[in-house]
């Protein structure tokens, strides 16, 4: 922020009148708001919001091994949290088993290890699937990693119409700001469509996709940037998915998505608004859409990036920021960080502190007694026009690139988020962007150590458990499992939808047989290839 107070800015650099005063032309209500639960869902996408049901309350939670994290779910749960949210380990993520050569040194260190399904009965032991909603941060291997969550509950005699949750699956943040994909673009997004498609037939109550705006977030772009890709991220999936043939209100209802909140209040409410209002408009004007497809249902995680290593009790005051930010701005669901994950996996004290901060603002703060309780605000309707502007002129931006896969490949994506991470750090090093113990207000002291793991045992334990799995399984229908896989998959390498042959049943299949993440992953880079962006 500049120093010179008649010439502040957010951080989006969008400038912070003094005061704000109302439109002179007078505010057209209906077309701007309109009431909760109605288009254009400015105010919410429920007509009573928490008067009606609170957010489901999420901590994000992977540690190395399936048992330890069905552990820490079952503590979470008990202290009240309505939702699980798995972290996967990068070799899980990047479709590796951990017994390759390419894991080494990576098994369970920022998630759980997954392997095969035995892996994943392990994580989910004694969890009420039927009655818990669970979200999963997978992307390229996410077609697997839903399939043993549907192997799971299907061997335990749960339907799977009675799952609810979420799969990430969003494949084109990961080209953008991550790096954890596997195939190149064009089979990824079939099997994305693949996977709409599924939940729709099989799966009502689960959401296929979180289109996620938090990574590009937390690779440095602005709260503008951030909404601006990910709706231009969504146009992608939504034209691939009708160019494969599926109707916009058959999946689009089914639609979520995944912000980040940053500590700059208004901004960040301001930002969720635009996203439900920009996002609404689109689909109507685009697709024709019912008003069931225009609902932007959306997870919040509270930043990141903003967390210090130094004097890192400060995180909570953060974090506290961001998750009022989240609830005031209408999320549907939030994982509000611990104060210590800039040292380490959170611990079970910062969990539980986090979680309980979510609760002292649903049942102390009274902000959940009526619906948008910030709206009519001058500075926040004004703000959030600003940031619908700016965010539909980058939806238009990447159409005129030709959709986001082709901006991507031509790299706008990532050279704007680069300016912009520069341009904040260039902000933080002058001091003119102030972060409290980091830049100002230092008192000297070392950030606390905080115990990690035995990596290298973790590891070499679950090296045994996948060896156990494979010489356990049945060789004749693993094969035959893997065989029907990669002929599934070759379809899918063709234009022609006409004769693709669903793959999820064929990915399922290859589960129920103990194949591996590895090894389904392999059999469709096999026919699909790799993709490699240099």
């Amino acid at each position: 922020m500049s120093k010179d107070s008649d010439n502040r800015v957010t951080p989006s650099g969008i400038p912070v009148p003094p005061v704000t005063r109302p439109p002179a032309s007078g505010f057209d209500y209906a077309n701007a708001l309109g009431e909760p639960g109605q288009f254009p869902y400015t105010r919410g996408v429920q007509p009573t919001m928490y008067r009606g049901r609170l957010w489901t309350m999420r901590q994000y939670a992977g540690f190395g091994t399936a048992e330890a994290t069905n552990a820490r779910f079952r503590l979470l749960l008990e202290a009240g949290q309505t939702g699980l949210s798995v972290a996967f380990d990068l070799p899980t993520q990047m479709g590796i088993d951990s017994d390759s050569i390419r894991a080494e040194g990576e098994v369970g260190r920022v998630g759980v290890a997954i392997d095969t399904v035995e892996d994943m009965h392990a994580l989910l032991e004694g969890l009420p699937l039927d009655r818990v909603s669970t979200s999963m941060t997978i992307n390229a291997t996410a077609a697997t990693l839903l399939a043993m969550y549907v192997v799971v509950a299907e061997e335990r005699g749960i339907a799977r119409r009675l799952l609810s949750g979420t799969i990430q699956n969003d494949i084109l943040k990961e080209y953008i700001a991550r790096g954890t994909y596997v195939y190149p673009p064009s089979p990824s997004l079939r099997l994305i469509a693949e996977l709409f498609r599924y939940c729709a037939e099989e799966m009502p109550a689960w959401n296929p996709i979180s289109i996620s705006g938090y990574h590009i977030r937390e690779a440095g772009a602005t709260a503008v940037q951030e909404l601006g890709f990910t709706l231009a991220n969504t146009m992608e999936y939504v034209n691939g998915a009708l160019r494969c043939g599926l109707a916009i209100d058959d999946f689009a209802p089914r639609l979520s998505f995944f912000f980040a909140a940053h500590n700059d209040l208004f901004e960040e409410v301001a930002k969720f608004r635009a996203a439900r209002r920009l996002y609404a408009r689109l689909m109507r004007e685009r697709f024709d859409a019912a008003d069931a497809s225009c609902r932007l249902r959306f997870h919040t995680q509270t930043g990141g990036v903003t967390l210090t290593a130094q004097q890192p009790l400060n995180n909570v005051v953060r974090v506290t920021v961001q998750a009022l930010a989240s609830v005031l701005g209408g999320t549907q669901s939030l994982h509000t960080n611990g104060y210590d994950e800039a040292l380490s996996l959170p611990t079970e004290s910062a969990a539980t502190l986090a979680l309980r901060t979510q609760q002292v603002i649903a049942y102390e703060s009274g902000v959940t007694a009526t619906v948008d309780p910030l709206a009519g605000s001058y500075y926040l309707e004004s703000l959030t026009d600003e940031i619908e502007r700016g965010a539909r002129t980058l939806v238009e931006k990447v159409d005129d690139l030709g959709g986001a896969a082709k901006a991507i490949a031509a790299g706008f994506f990532q050279d704007e988020i680069a300016r912009s991470a520069y341009a904040h750090q260039l902000r933080v090093e002058s001091g003119q962007t102030v972060v409290v113990g980091v830049n100002r207000f230092q008192d000297g002291a070392a950030p606390p150590v905080i115990a990690t793991p035995d990596f290298s045992r973790l590891a070499a334990e679950q090296r045994a458990r996948l060896t156990r799995v494979r010489a356990r399984r049945d060789w004749s229908a693993w094969r035959g499992a893997m065989d029907g896989l990669k002929v599934a998959a070759a379809t899918y390498s063709a234009d022609d939808i006409g004769h693709r042959e669903p793959l999820m049943p064929r990915i399922i299949e290859a589960v129920r047989a103990r194949a591996s993440v590895g090894e389904i992953s392999d059999a469709l880079a096999s026919e699909w290839g790799r993709y490699d962006n240099r």
